[in-house]
């Protein structure tokens, strides 16, 4: 496929842009400069806000660790946000998003804007500034952060509301509104973005210390005098356009809460009076009952919709659609990065604007950009054939404006033919089928693999060859990744250092990680995992049927970013992949290494994944890939094997109907790895960031001997949504701090908290360890709250001798 030219704006984004060495922001293509007449509306939901090179994370990095001001982030944000907005108005888009940028997560934006600040940040009124708003999203040195959860079944993550009966709301953050402005500065209409109330109150919790029944809707009428007030300073700004991101229409909602919804905009009416006011909804098709909900909301002009997840919605607006009304249709996926199928886009669009009208059709992304890569252009060495299929943030805004101009009778053909012949190419290429691992996935199917013998005698056949105490201690993987660790990675890949120092360079980083668990007492250890990259990243540069980006980064939450590997074909293990490293650890200790791999479904989660078959087919693939790794880490002596799976719940579908069939082959695939290994062989899996309470009978079900589970960030909600009586025939280790924050836990602290843990669940099955890896974190933060960890486990287990 012919690849786009690129042009770069000029130098209009502040300290970006004085050094020739510093990366430009985002780049679009010549298309934009001769093919940008507005024929047809367009609109953008929302585009990545982290840069093309990871501006954002690296400003705000430099903040939190005192090495830049305050107003040299704002300088650096103001450049990403004039970057986004002036590229979609030379590309043409009509209605272009603000409030989309944020500098950790827009429920977070919208807590503050509420001023629904909990009382442990110490703020009392006025405008929460960046010292309470970082505070609420990561912690402190004296409190801890807010719980952070995935956002619907994506793999970013946001800080979830705590409410209560008592909170008083008020309008505490006018970003809205000043991005608006900022924008109407540079000369550009846009179109303000809001989390709308409704799925606001119903992605948030109740605040700790308040019944765990209490319904945050229930404070839907105080939070919109808050709303009313934010409508009202838009509009006098000269605002024509709203937009409500309401994406809980998409889930199984109570009559109740549909009522909700045309309350709030009931009330709302009066003050959206001279608006143009969209309700945008993303992530999967709407009920029935949703689409008559929103559809006769007062005082809305349109409706977006994902028509790519959501392709029953389809058959919704075809039994009827209001007259008079605007269809966002989202046609271009905002989730994944394959190139639209032009000529199939354009055949439903046609059709829709049967229905609509003419003028009436605006054509759209399925949902925000954000959880696509930023750009192709940055990308110089992908395979060119893989390449031509793909289509990055920028070149998705482009195929919004062909598509928009297509509709309006001014066809590119050239570009459209060019896009046939790339989905052709995918189709035929010999890069993507491999007959003998479809045969051997597909053999899989209506199959029910598992170990032969149950959790209970397998335990007891692995404590008489570990011998470890009760209350036993681990950590999940990692260990924090300095920057010689990652200047060491960087060299050996830019060939500048020879294989034998690399892998003397990470041998000594290992030997040190084990002797650190060592000195603190941790009954099973880790070798770190220095010489990997990314948990997903570093399997899929192993297997075959993977392609890697150099600057495919998407926000996974704040700074967090992560470079989802590109599925495009049938997925095998050429060789080995973790055996040589965890060999080498295991030689260092007589204690326990765990071998460290990452399961089949979070590979497939966390992944760019082929869409030209089901789901379930790839996974089966990648988990016959990971049995056979399984297998030759026992033959080396490695006893204790963890198989990562945070991101089992993130693939669960929205709508209950269809959440069976995933937990089916889901469960079934992380089976397939381990079904084979002897009974002395302890099998761990890792989960986290999510809600586990409606899908914990299919975790059991996974059959792992030792399951650890996030549970400090949460706020301990683990342990109080178990249901009465379960039993957990496995080990369990609940997270018993929170890594994600700077906060050191004392002693004391994770004593009550283990003390808590044993109380609800049998002691004999409890083991003790973070919420997550400790990649991410400094060793001045790591040593302290691990002592103090391996300490709080043995005064428990003292206690408990006691009272034998």
């Amino acid at each position: 496929m012919k690849q786009v030219s690129s042009i770069t704006f000029g130098p209009c984004y502040g300290s970006l842009c004085f050094s020739a060495e510093r990366p430009t922001l985002l780049r679009f293509t010549h298309y934009f400069k001769s093919h940008s007449t507005r024929a047809m509306a367009s609109h953008i939901v929302g585009l990545p806000r982290i840069g093309p090179k990871r501006e954002l994370k690296f400003a705000l990095e430099s903040f939190w660790d005192g090495k830049s001001s305050a107003e040299e982030l704002q300088n650096v944000a103001a450049g990403l946000r004039s970057c986004i907005w002036k590229q979609l108005a030379d590309a043409g888009i009509k209605y272009i998003p603000s409030n989309t940028f944020s500098y950790y997560d827009q429920m977070l934006d919208t807590t503050a804007m509420l001023g629904a600040v909990p009382p442990r940040y110490g703020w009392k009124s006025g405008e929460v500034g960046l010292e309470t708003y970082f505070s609420m999203a990561r912690g402190n040195a004296h409190v801890r952060a807010m719980e952070m959860t995935k956002w619907f079944d994506t793999n970013y993550h946001y800080i979830v509301p705590e409410l209560g009966p008592h909170i008083r709301f008020s309008y505490a953050s006018h970003k809205a509104v000043d991005e608006f402005k900022e924008a109407k500065a540079l000369g550009l209409d846009t179109v303000p973005v809001l989390i709308g109330p409704v799925s606001y109150l119903l992605l948030s919790k109740p605040a700790r210390g308040t019944e765990q029944s209490f319904p945050p809707l229930s404070l839907l009428r105080y939070i919109l005098p808050v709303y009313k007030e934010v409508v009202a300073e838009l509009k006098a700004a000269g605002a024509t356009w709203i937009q409500f991101d309401e994406p809980t229409l998409v889930w199984d909602l109570d009559a109740n809460q549909l009522h909700a919804f045309a309350h709030a905009y009931s009330e709302l009416e009066s003050s959206l009076s001279g608006l143009n006011v969209l309700i945008e909804t993303y992530f999967a098709d709407v009920t029935a009952e949703a689409y008559k909900t929103l559809t006769s909301l007062k005082g809305v002009t349109g409706y977006g919709f994902d028509l790519i997840r959501g392709e029953k919605t389809l058959d919704l607006i075809n039994d009827g659609f209001p007259s008079g009304k605007h269809l966002f249709a989202g046609v271009v996926d905002g989730r994944n990065i394959w190139a639209n199928d032009l000529a199939s886009s354009l055949r439903t669009l046609q059709a829709l604007e049967g229905i609509v009208g003419k003028d009436k059709i605006v054509v759209s992304t399925s949902c925000s950009l954000l959880h696509t890569a930023v750009d192709i252009v940055n990308e110089t060495e992908l395979d060119k054939e893989v390449k031509s299929w793909l289509a990055f943030a920028a070149q998705k805004v482009v195929e919004v404006n062909a598509l928009a101009k297509a509709l309006s009778g001014h066809k590119d053909e050239a570009f459209f033919s060019i896009n046939a012949a790339a989905q052709a190419s995918r189709k035929s290429s010999p890069k993507v089928t491999n007959e003998a691992v479809q045969k051997a996935a597909a053999a899989l199917k209506g199959s029910d693999l598992r170990r032969a013998t149950n959790v209970t005698a397998r335990l007891d056949a692995q404590q008489k060859k570990l011998n470890l105490p009760i209350l036993p201690t681990t950590t999940i993987g990692s260990f924090p990744q300095t920057i010689d660790v990652r200047r060491v990675r960087r060299e050996f890949k830019d060939k500048k250092i020879s294989e034998e120092d690399y892998v003397n360079a990470m041998k000594e980083e290992i030997n040190k990680v084990v002797k650190l668990q060592e000195e603190l007492d941790i009954d099973v250890l880790v070798h770190g995992e220095p010489e990997r990259n990314d948990m997903v990243e570093y399997f899929g540069e192993q297997l075959s049927g993977f392609a890697f980006t150099s600057n495919g980064w998407v926000q996974s939450y704040g700074s967090r970013c992560v470079k989802p590997p590109i599925i495009y074909g049938d997925v095998s293990r050429p060789k080995p992949m973790t055996v040589f490293w965890s060999s080498l650890a295991q030689g260092m200790t007589k204690r326990p290494i765990k071998g460290m791999l990452t399961g089949p479904v979070t590979i497939l989660n966390w992944s760019f994944v082929r869409n030209d078959q089901p789901r379930f087919k790839t996974c089966y693939q990648i988990a016959l890939a990971i049995k056979d790794e399984v297998e030759d880490l026992e033959k080396a002596g490695i006893t204790v094997i963890q198989i990562d799976e945070p991101a089992l719940r993130e693939g669960l579908p929205l709508r209950k109907a269809e959440q069976a069939l995933y937990l089916g082959w889901a469960v079934h695939s992380f089976r397939i790895t381990n079904c084979g290994v002897q009974d002395t062989t302890q099998i761990h899996t890792h989960m986290c960031y999510s809600n586990f309470n409606d899908i914990i009978h299919s975790i059991i079900d996974m059959d792992a001997d030792v399951i650890t589970i996030e549970n400090s960030k949460s706020d301990e909600k683990l342990l109080s949504v178990l249901p009465e009586g379960l039993k957990f025939g496995s080990g369990i280790g609940p997270g018993v701090y929170d890594v994600h924050s700077p906060r050191i836990p004392s002693d004391t602290e994770l004593c009550v908290k283990i003390k808590n843990i044993i109380k609800v669940l049998e002691n004999n099955m409890v083991w003790v360890n973070p919420d997550c890896g400790l990649k991410t974190r400094k060793y001045s933060e790591v040593q302290p709250a691990l002592s103090n960890m391996v300490a709080a486990a043995k005064y428990n287990r003292q206690m408990l001798r006691r009272l034998d």
